[in-house]
């Protein structure tokens, strides 16, 4: 209790105590120096209604009906015929509910405090072998940052040297610990565990991706989306028929309580202030899970998608070749050959290369550098290994090769590497396009929420389809080029599909453009990140499914809210044209009405320290 109290304005708990204290006085029936005008009454008034007349003035002039205008008609018209009592209580009620407002508010904007505020403002750089403190904000890509034991990594980039445990949550959701050792990628906003990191910073700042979470959120907060936009209209519209009808009821009756209760029951806050405190707790809940949103709009059009479109490599796949079966001929070992395939491939940089030296240091196998190399395009290369000539590349290359393990052995899509030492065929590697360990489950559990997944690839029709069965997906579109893709994602929304298109490269750029939730993977181009509505950092396709259910979440409770809000206010003002409430009872519905509505919003809100 006492931390919530702190969190409140100390001018609003006394303005409040006072409207109280003068509540109570008048109660008591002090109403001097007359009862028709009763000075402890009207200071209570006066300083209690100042800032509802502040916020009044503030909507007029921009020609907006709000619910502090149509209490200030309340308060005024109940003061007018003398209704002290009722006018104090109606103002200690409007303001206890501008402080319900506020704390809800702020507890959204505390979850993207609390990102804002994580990164250090200071960190340690190595240059030139001497290690110094500079500001956070003076870091440039290519510094060699040193992270202590405890500390917040405060840049993307790879790891240079040092072994350690590195904690993800705040930025992927993942509760585990993730090992770093030399070569890892590590993003800005995780927490080392234990040994002492030197990172090679590739982006910085708002470039790096907790740098871009907290300014997508941050930016979000300040774009209405169309529901908050309906909802802000619905409030005033039924303030405003609460006023009329009000007025109506008074020159038909002459019923003062009655009129005052209609005005007085209208809780159109749980709409207004309930709407933009979902839109926040959401954004929050899904900068805390690794996505950055550009805006409320983007997660409201998620909730009502129908189709997910999937690039495959990079999105489905690792976007990487891995080596997934190993044939050695008779005499060779599997360790054996792999690093002396390695060695060979040290010096290149083509994707086959990389993925064979990549498996060997992984293994812990030494490799050696090349004493001569030559490549030859389309072929592979040869390479002088520890004096013994060493060939790695496809038949063209190792004609002498036997490869009796086909592609319908090991699946469509699949590369053949072979290796010779002198004049002798040692083995085969075989390679693939590894399918992403989350893609199957995220598949399926998308279909689960009725969603139709359709895979778009610029691959060969074989290798397309046999990841779609591999992941479940009946329709694929395989061998468009770029302008295809993007062909496709509009024929599909001028069918009626609302549709959201999930990719990481340049040739998804137009398609993630152009789609009505555009989903880049955090590991993808630049270019592809820039031109989506959402990124997952993570590049975790679980946190898609968790974002999809959260905007579901989100939309099912702003129209709880809109709904809800609209049934109390017209059985309220109902009951209070009948007589069946007074003002006081009003004030009550009132209240409690906007309270359950703004703390219904509030679950979505982030609990405890980001």
């Amino acid at each position: 209790m006492r931390d919530v109290l702190a969190r409140v304005e100390p001018t609003d708990l006394v303005r409040l105590g006072l409207v109280a204290a003068c509540l109570i006085v008048t109660l008591a029936g002090f109403t001097a120096p007359s009862p028709r005008l009763p000075l402890v009454a009207l200071v209570g008034l006066v300083v209690g209604c100042w800032p509802l007349v502040r916020e009044s003035a503030a909507q007029l002039g921009h020609r907006q009906m709000s619910m502090e205008l149509s209490m200030l008609v309340a308060i005024a018209a109940a003061a007018a015929v003398g209704e002290w009592v009722t006018a104090l209580l109606v103002t200690a009620f409007a303001l206890a509910a501008e402080i319900l407002e506020d704390l809800s508010m702020d507890r959204g904007r505390d979850a993207l405090s609390d990102l804002m505020a994580f990164l250090p403002t200071t960190v340690r750089v190595r240059r030139d072998g001497v290690i110094a403190s500079v500001e956070a904000a003076e870091l440039e890509p290519g510094d060699l940052v040193v992270v202590g034991p405890g500390e917040a990594i405060p840049v993307d980039g790879v790891v240079e040297d040092g072994q350690s445990s590195v904690d993800q949550s705040r930025l992927t959701g993942e509760s585990l610990p993730v090992d770093v050792a030399p070569g890892s990628a590590v993003y800005a906003g995780c927490v080392n565990h234990l040994g002492l990191l030197d990172i090679r910073a590739d982006r910085v700042g708002e470039s790096s991706s907790f740098g871009q979470i907290v300014q997508a959120v941050r930016s979000a907060q300040s774009v209405e989306s169309p529901t908050q936009r309906l909802g802000d209209r619905v409030a005033g519209w039924l303030v405003g028929f609460a006023v009329v009808a009000g007025v109506v009821n008074f020159a038909l009756t002459r019923d003062v309580a009655s009129s005052l209760s209609l005005v007085i029951v209208a809780g159109a806050c749980g709409i207004a202030a309930g709407t933009p405190l979902a839109v926040l707790g959401a954004l929050g809940r899904a900068a805390r899970h690794g996505a950055f949103i550009r805006g409320g709009v983007h997660l409201e059009n998620l909730a009502g998608i129908d189709t997910v479109v999937f690039d495959k490599t990079g999105t489905l796949t690792e976007g990487r070749l891995d080596i997934v079966a190993a044939h050695t001929a008779p005499g060779w070992d599997e360790s054996e050959l792999l690093r002396l395939a390695a060695s060979a491939e040290a010096g290149s940089e083509h994707p086959v290369g990389q993925a064979l030296v990549r498996r060997a240091v992984a293994a812990g196998l030494p490799v050696a550098a090349s004493e001569s190399f030559d490549y030859q395009p389309g072929r592979g290369l040869s390479a002088t290994v520890e004096g013994r000539a060493v060939r790695v590349g496809n038949h063209d290359l190792i004609p002498e090769a036997v490869d009796h393990h086909s592609e319908s052995e090991h699946g469509q899509g699949t590369t053949h590497i072979h290796v010779a030492v002198g004049d002798q065929f040692a083995g085969t590697f075989v390679l693939a396009d590894v399918v992403r360990e989350s893609s199957a489950d995220a598949v399926r559990e998308l279909e689960q929420l009725g969603l139709r997944t359709v895979l778009l690839t610029g691959d060969a029709a074989s290798t397309g389809q046999a990841i779609g069965r591999q992941l479940g997906i009946d329709e694929v579109r395989a061998q468009l080029f770029p302008e295809q893709k993007l062909a496709a994602i509009q024929a599909e929304k001028a069918a009626g599909r609302r549709l959201a298109m999930v990719g990481d490269g340049v040739n998804d750029a137009p398609a993630l453009a152009v789609a009505d939730v555009g989903i880049a993977m955090g590991s993808g181009t630049e270019v592809a990140r820039r031109s989506a509505d959402i990124v997952l950092i993570s590049s975790d396709l679980a946190d898609l499914v968790r974002l999809v259910r959260l905007a579901r979440r989100m939309r099912r409770i702003v129209w709880t809210n809109l709904v809800g809000t609209i049934i109390v206010d017209l059985a309220g003002m109902a009951l209070a044209a009948l007589g069946v409430i007074g003002p006081v009872a009003a004030a009550v519905i009132h209240v409690v009405s906007e309270a359950a509505f703004i703390l219904n919003s509030a679950r979505l809100t982030p609990i405890g320290k980001a």
